[in-house]
């Protein structure tokens, strides 16, 4: 058994935040009660938590593993142990690997792979076959031997006939479909925002109309057939009013954000370079601010990080030609805390609802909150630690918050009841 004693413990189900201890035995949480002068004998280890706040394991929703066919970026191990030490306990794998997961034997390899790690893998599997947007991958079968949910993610499916069939196989499965939503048509260079920046660059850049339509599109879709949608990384301001009116009429829709979207802007760029490129790109100050509303009004529903690694040799590339994309599951939640928590816009309790409990509500997990009966996935870390971004566990290290003091330092992550990770 395990004694987590004194530490301030938040669940976002049940909306507890108060000193208390938590007791593992085995991979469930057996009680969570005020602290008392137990025996600590009987335990295996103890870990004192006083200072500390004690969650929900993270979850996050969206992230690329790049196995199979581009491990020179990340594995699936490595990529589990970039979540341990970002306090992720569960994650879900998109799907566009080489093969793309549109088979059950590339599933299968995923999922297998993922049990060898310290952290719960989970994985999508593509809405279309090869991701071309042509023909319905088999979702019945790929449900059937382990597929959370379906994404075609870093394309956009521009058959609305298709999405409309996708829509409604997975209401007969009861399965989420989550979205990348960006219309080619209007984009001229992807991964910069098309306005003053891309201009004083002399790039065409990517409007957030390609954005705007796709959403309002895909929304209404969702609305008209029932089907349970995430609308990924969004980085427009205007989306977030659409997704808010698309849920006022009934459709059920999940808003996911990363923490780059909600901590910088489209200028970014000109100091980062190709660390801060990304599909859809960094926006204006105005959209980041309404980001930031859209969180703390409750539209903007899930924090995930879009974790996508690329190599140095990559992103070394002139601004157009390098692929778009950063790592973030090791910065994720210290960005929550430092651009969310202590600037007021959100709660501990909050933060942890977008990162744990909401997550979890898309995809239909068991995890994602914190109780006697709970399974023992768990986040320890310390709110006012401030730390400097310099290293990481992640094969690949393209982030443009390198050098960055920010604030909340995960010290332990639990999962299934074992330490997976320890801050020495």
């Amino acid at each position: 058994m395990i004694l987590i004693k004194g530490g301030r413990v938040l669940d976002p189900k049940s909306g507890l935040d108060r000193i208390q201890d938590v007791v593992i035995d085995g991979n469930k949480i057996i009680s969570v009660e005020s602290p008392s002068g137990r025996d600590e004998s009987v335990f295996e280890r103890v870990i004192d938590a006083g200072g500390l706040i004690v969650a929900p394991g993270l979850i996050d929703v969206h992230v690329h593993f790049r196995d199979p066919g581009l491990t020179y970026k990340e594995d699936i191990q490595t990529g589990a142990k970039a979540a341990a030490a970002g306090g992720f306990t569960t994650v879900v794998c998109m799907a566009n690997t080489k093969p793309p997961v549109d088979s059950v034997e590339t599933l299968e390899y995923v999922l297998a792979e993922g049990k060898k790690t310290a952290v719960r893998i989970l994985s999508a599997a593509t809405i279309t076959l090869g991701m071309k947007g042509e023909t319905l991958s088999d979702m019945a079968d790929l449900k059937k031997h382990g597929a959370s949910g379906f994404t075609d993610d870093g394309i956009p499916i521009m058959n609305a006939a298709l999405v409309k069939q996708a829509m409604e196989e997975a209401v007969r499965l009861d399965v989420p479909l989550s979205f990348h939503e960006e219309d080619p048509a209007f984009i001229i260079n992807n991964g910069i925002n098309q306005g003053a920046v891309s201009k004083a660059l002399g790039i065409g850049g990517s409007p957030a109309l390609a954005e705007d339509v796709m959403i309002a599109r895909d929304c209404m879709l969702a609305l008209h057939t029932g089907a349970t949608v995430d609308i990924q990384h969004i980085s427009s301001g205007n989306s977030i009013h659409i997704i808010k009116l698309a849920k006022e009429l009934g459709a059920k829709v999940f808003a996911e954000v990363t923490p780059h979207h909600f901590s910088l802007n489209e200028t970014a760029v000109q100091q980062s370079g190709t660390l801060a490129k990304m599909n859809p790109p960094l926006r204006t100050e105005k959209d980041r601010l309404m980001i930031l509303n859209g969180l703390k009004n409750g539209t903007i529903d899930i924090i995930a990080t879009d974790h996508a690694p690329h190599s140095a040799e990559e992103k070394n590339k002139p601004l157009t030609q390098a692929p778009s994309g950063i790592i973030g599951l090791e910065t994720a939640l210290a960005l929550g805390i430092t651009h969310l928590v202590r600037t007021g816009y959100l709660t501990l309790l909050q933060l942890m609802e977008k990162m744990c409990l909401n997550p979890a509500a898309l995809y239909q997990l068991e995890q994602g909150w914190l109780g006697a009966g709970a399974d023992a996935d768990l986040v320890i870390f310390d709110e006012t630690q401030e730390w400097i971004v310099e290293r990481f566990e992640s094969k690949s290290c393209n982030s443009p918050f390198i050098g960055e003091s920010l604030y909340g330092k995960v010290k332990y992550t639990i999962c299934n009841g074992a330490v997976v990770y320890e801050d020495r």
